[in-house]
């Protein structure tokens, strides 16, 4: 598995994602998509939209706004309930999410340093001691205040390393063990500091996730209101509206792409946990008594959502919520995980939510929000299906699984394998001498005319090898050689023929340009030895 600094390298070098405001700084957890980033993520958004919209007849569309009335967040539950567990660590300051203090050591760099340390011949001498002399040298600048600095100190506790991750009660044992040592160092939740080792974090505290934002151009006569935490509630209050204005029957959903706003207490871990996101929703609406198995056939459809578009198998799983880790509004909900750099965790989540938020605003708002049924001739309000993913997310993840690496000739290859459907761009033309006019002419001929139809670029910034190298780490799925058999000159006659490139095997064949459209078509189906053209030469670049 490929680690989280090698991806946020690749995001910023080859215009991926770049760190917001970074001539000033930057802005904790704020990412910006650069010129490739965009094409990909929205290229994943509209997939999304396609599947899941165009391609289904019980499916519309909504772009509600983002600021709302705030009774809406009243009647959702989000101001009175919507906050996080958060604890602080007062000798350096930080502040984490008290439920996910131990995933937040598991990951942090010292405690990555402290497995090295057991792993070393030095821990079979004594583990704690090793331990010790570390937070002594290399770990001064890693966890300042760690408690353990006296390798003299006899502690009895063994440290039953290696751990299986930050649920295991051996590693939970092991950092209980270590913030107690010296009786006036032991904190209440018996964890370490991620950031400096320290001991001392306090009881935790609620901290609401809500944003606030004011309407008017005076703050005190201006209207409280909040930065929308998720999308959904545009899409209940604007059932009656959807339902009265498109004249769907149950079944039906509608579908939503926009951004939400959140006040996370730890964000982190590149785009996957940040204050700005961007969710793809969809409240599907379903008659009561139905709602468990259109639930399932949800989930069934959005697991292999993931897997249709290049997600292996292997890092892709299911999770059920346990009763006491349901939301108040939820019947049932499962997440599709999967595994990240820092382990596995949410991609996306589909709920059942009841009836309970039509419900909830019908009451605060005094509109009806229900459905009249002309055939049993009933009125009740439906149950909610709900598939909520992420797109940064989602982007990550289908950034994460496409990475490989490779040796070619001896030198490492970076490429990224994306579904072509993926792939920011689809082809690079590329001309073998860019000092040969004829040879460029065509190849810019040749770019204008799939560009019509696919994102197509033409570069001759460097060597036909390293260009190929290049458009490999981008995920470019082909590349068009213009050469000089292309053009010819005065030793042979032109063949008016181009060299294509599949990025994933390096295999290439010569199509001729008149055919390029119609194989090009065949080899995004995957039909790399399409009917459109027959193969005159292959090879391995």
């Amino acid at each position: 598995m490929v680690d989280m600094d090698t991806i946020v390298s690749l995001c910023k070098r080859r215009g991926f994602v770049f760190q917001s405001s970074e001539i000033y700084g930057g802005l904790g957890s704020a990412w910006d998509y650069g010129p490739l980033g965009v094409e990909y993520k929205n290229n994943i958004k509209r997939l999304w939209w396609r599947d899941n919209v165009h391609l289904r007849d019980d499916m519309v569309g909504l772009d509600a706004a983002i600021s709302m009335h705030p009774r809406v967040w009243e009647a959702s539950g989000h101001v009175a309930s919507f906050s996080d567990p958060f604890t602080g660590c007062s000798e350096c300051g930080r502040h984490y999410r008290a439920d996910q203090i131990y995933e937040a050591v598991w990951n942090c760099k010292w405690f990555r340093a402290v497995t090295k340390i057991l792993e070393s011949p030095s821990a079979k001498k004594g583990e704690w001691r090793a331990i010790a002399n570390w937070a002594q040298s290399d770990g001064k600048k890693l966890a300042p205040n760690f408690p353990l600095k006296d390798p003299k100190l006899e502690i009895e506790s063994p440290t039953r390393y290696p751990f299986e991750g930050p649920d295991d009660s051996r590693f939970q044992t092991f950092l209980r063990t270590l913030s107690h040592v010296g009786a006036s160092v032991g904190n209440p939740l018996g964890v370490l500091c991620p950031n400096c080792g320290g001991a001392k974090l306090s009881e935790p505290k609620p901290a609401s996730l809500m944003l606030e934002t004011f309407l008017g151009p005076v703050k005190e006569t201006a209207t409280k209101t909040y930065l929308r935490p998720e999308t959904a509630q545009g899409i209940f209050v604007n059932f009656d509206n959807v339902l009265q204005s498109m004249r769907k029957k149950l079944p039906f959903g509608i579908a939503q792409i926009g951004k939400a706003f959140r006040n996370e207490i730890t964000p982190g871990n590149f785009t996957f946990r940040t204050r700005e996101f961007e969710q793809m929703e969809i409240e599907y609406f379903v008659t009561p008594g139905t709602d468990e198995g259109w639930h399932q056939k949800w989930i069934d459809e959005r697991f292999a959502w993931y897997q249709r578009y290049g997600i292996r198998k292997e890092n892709i799983r299911l999770r059920e919520h346990a009763p006491d880790e349901l939301a108040h509004y939820a019947k049932r909900c499962v997440d599709v995980e999967y595994l990240f750099p820092m382990g596995w965790s949410e991609l996306e989540g589909i709920a059942n939510r009841t009836d309970y938020d039509l419900k909830q605003h019908s009451e605060f708002s005094g509109k009806a929000l229900d459905y009249f049924d002309e055939e049993t001739k009933q009125r009740f309000v439906p149950y909610v299906i709900e598939p909520s993913a992420g797109a940064d997310r989602s982007a990550l993840a289908f950034l994460v699984d496409a990475y490989h690496e490779e040796e070619v000739r001896g030198e490492k290859r970076v490429v990224l394998r994306l579904h072509p459907e993926l792939a920011p761009i689809k082809i690079a033309v590329l001309p073998l001498l860019k000092k040969n006019s004829r040879i460029v002419e065509t190849a810019h001929r040749i770019c204008s005319e799939l560009r019509k139809k696919w994102v197509s670029v033409y570069d001759d910034t460097a060597s036909i090898g390293r260009l190929y190298r290049r458009q490999d780490e981008v995920g470019t799925p082909f590349c068009v050689t213009v050469d000089v058999q292309t053009v010819g000159d005065e030793k042979s006659p032109a063949d008016e023929k181009v060299t294509i490139r599949d990025r994933n095997t390096m295999e290439q064949i010569r199509v001729p340009i008149a055919l390029i459209e119609a194989v090009m078509t065949d080899l995004m189906d995957g039909k790399w030895s399409g009917s459109a053209v027959q193969v005159a030469e292959r090879k391995t670049s």
